[in-house]
Parts: C-alpha cells; structure tokens; sequence
C-alpha cells in the first residue's frame, strides 16, 4: 500500500508529465532490482523487499501497476465508461488483487471477479470524491461520452461549478460503483474468509455514495468524509462478521 501511495502521487508531484515518466522508470528498476535481491533507498522499497522475503510478491503485478499510472500524467479524459473502469481495474483492482495473492494465492485465483468487481466499485466514488482536486490541476476524469450525453461545459467544471449536468454525470458513475459494488458482495461466497481484508476498502462506498448523490450536494464546497471512529467501527463489524 505504501508503494501504491508512492506511484499514485506522482502526478501531484511533478511539474511536467516527462518528469513523471521518470519517476515511474525508477520504480520499475527498483521493482526489478528487488527481484535480484538488492534495494534502493527508499522506506516503500525496503519495506517491499521485506514483504518479499515472506511471501511470493508477484513483480510482473507491481510492474503493471506503475504502468497503469503512466495514465495520470495524460490530462485527456476518458473516452467513455468503458475506458475509466478499465483504468479502475488496472489500479484498484490490481492492487486488491496483490493484497489477496499475499493473503492466500490459491483463493485470490478463485475470487477474480469479485477482486475485479469490488476494485472497480472503489476506485470510481475515490476518482468522484478527488474531483476538485483533480480539476484543480487541469484534469477531468468524467469520461467522454458522458460529457456529451449530459451538454456538460468542461470550463464550467474547471472554475469550480456545480452544474445539473455535472451532478447527472456523478450520479451515473455513483450507480454504476453501486451495481459494481452490489456484484462483489452478491458473488462473496466465491472469496475465502481469509482475503477479506483486501476486499475491506470497498466496503466503505457505500457511504460515500449516499453523500455525493445526496440532493443538493456539491462537490466543490461539501467534503466527503466519514469520521475516522465510524470507518473503524465499520471495519471491526466486517471483521467479526467475515463480510465486506
């Protein structure tokens, strides 16, 4: 988590998308490097090492998600739903999917599409919830065809309005993470007890759901926050109950 933090910051972190792509290009070497038994000097790194030495941690996994980020440094949107939730898999749900392979690789195999599925309904609410920040540094993540089929100004979103439009297009994406998320949890008997934990993100949607579809929200000027005790105590409920 801590190396998936690093990679997904990159954008923040950079002036411009090639110094972007060189950040990424040390974190593949370092990735390969850690194959060979060697660690660079960074804390995510060495803790990976670590992680590596107790279990089978799949390169060719951490590799295909410093990939994946290589999207962040484009400023484009998505052409349409089809794209974003691709983009979802190839970050939330792969990492999901390593959080599992750790837990248990043979039941982790068996529960691909509920990895699939509930990596997907957590990524779509935390792109929906970043959304000032994103458009504060020039990016829009509301697909395409979306924009269109809803008359939706980007500029307008860019200078910080709400539009009905906007709260038209959250809301699709808002339904689909729910139908995603309602999938995952239909199909759960398919994931051992064991890899719940890697499942658990997912389980604090729904909330953010119901607050950024909620009448009259707005994302510019409403932060969507659950108290850290509530997310807690949700958590613990999960643990005890085997669910997420």
């Amino acid at each position: 988590y801590a190396f998936n933090a690093e990679i997904a910051r990159v954008r923040e972190a950079v002036s411009e998308p090639m110094l972007g792509q060189i950040r990424l290009q040390w974190w593949r070497e370092t990735v390969e490097a850690l194959t060979r038994g060697e660690v660079r000097g960074h804390e995510a790194a060495a803790a990976l090492a670590e992680t590596g030495a107790a279990a089978a941690l799949p390169a060719e996994g951490l590799v295909a998600l410093i990939d994946a980020r290589e999207r962040d440094l484009d400023d484009e949107p998505f052409a349409d739903m089809a794209a974003l939730e691709a983009y979802g898999e190839a970050t939330s749900s792969a990492l999901m999917r390593l959080a599992a392979h750790l837990l248990d690789a043979r039941a982790a195999a068996s529960a691909a599409p509920v990895i699939h599925a509930a990596g997907i309904a957590h990524a779509l609410p935390g792109l929906l919830r970043a959304l000032p920040v994103h458009t504060s540094q020039g990016r829009l993540y509301i697909p395409l065809d979306l924009l269109r089929r809803h008359d939706i100004d980007p500029h307008r979103i860019f200078a910080g309005e709400m539009t009905p439009g906007l709260r038209a297009a959250m809301n699709g994406i808002a339904t689909r993470a729910g139908g995603l998320l309602a999938e995952a949890r239909a199909r759960r008997s398919a994931a051992a007890r064991a890899l719940m934990p890697a499942l658990w993100p997912a389980s604090l949607c729904d909330r953010y759901l119901a607050i950024m579809t909620a009448p009259g929200f707005d994302p510019f000027r409403m932060p969507v926050e659950v108290p850290a005790f509530r997310r807690q105590s949700r958590l613990l409920g999960l643990k005890l109950a085997g669910r997420f």
